[in-house]
């Protein structure tokens, strides 16, 4: 039973992050393994991803009816996202994560060290591509980043807001709220192979996938409400947070 309330709160407080900027693993994934310390691996990530696929669709439903979000491009990359995601998921069967698990903390750093040198960087939603070439890059960015969350996974969310963002033109909200669009194909791709495994917690899942969309409502409501340099300062927290636990997960002894 304490297991139970430990998970489901820390799924309220991940939806709650991960409906802001992404990162809601940060808070999750660490709390099942520290709940479960039994239970294997891919069935306490399934579990994980049972729960957080329903707040992220939940605040993507809820960024869809305040914020105006180009259907044109995001429908695309979905496809790609998923496609890349299932791919993803795919080959982590068949390879090694380990040097991917020993770049990310750097790759992070210097997504946050950009941001912060950017002082302007995404307070503007002013998006400058054609409609051809945002969609391309969309695409582009829905696969690969797609593809990097079946194979792999931390800062999936973040790196879709940083891409959105440097690449398109599009201010932190905007990002964000596009973000959970492609992070919802994403996760369904990965969730079809572990539900297809049996690598899932059905009971854990359930209450977590509500206190989950709870804590979602709730991040959504303060992002709309507080606006683009809001969700900013959430982000660079989001990846100094990321940055410290994927350096302690990659180096550690």
């Amino acid at each position: 039973m304490t297991e139970w309330i430990w998970v489901t709160l820390a799924s309220a407080l991940a939806g709650f992050v991960d409906a802001i900027v992404g990162g809601g693993g940060l808070v999750l994934v660490p709390a099942l393994f520290a709940a479960y310390p039994g239970v294997a691996p891919a069935t306490l990530f399934g579990t994980n991803k049972s729960a957080s696929v329903w707040g992220t669709a939940w605040a993507a439903r809820l960024y869809a009816r305040r914020v105006t979000l180009n259907w044109s491009s995001l429908g695309p990359a979905m496809v790609a996202a998923f496609a890349g995601a299932a791919f993803g998921a795919w080959l982590v069967t068949q390879v090694s994560a380990g040097s991917l698990r020993k770049a990310l903390p750097f790759i992070l750093a210097a997504v946050l060290v950009y941001t912060l040198s950017r002082k302007d960087l995404g307070r503007e939603h002013a998006p400058h591509r054609s409609v051809s070439a945002e969609r391309g890059i969309a695409i582009l960015i829905g696969g690969v980043i797609g593809f990097y969350d079946g194979f792999f996974g931390p800062g999936t969310g973040s790196f879709f807001v940083f891409l959105l963002v440097r690449s398109l033109g599009y201010d932190f909200l905007h990002a964000s709220a596009s973000a959970k669009l492609l992070n919802v194909a994403t996760n369904v791709a990965a969730l079809a192979w572990f539900v297809a495994a049996g690598h899932v917690m059905p009971q854990v899942a359930a209450t977590m996938a509500v206190a989950n969309v709870a804590g979602s409502y709730v991040g959504t409501h303060l992002a709309l409400k507080r606006g683009a340099g809001f969700v900013r300062g959430v982000f660079i927290v989001v990846v100094s947070l990321l940055i410290l636990r994927t350096g302690w997960d990659a180096w550690r002894l």
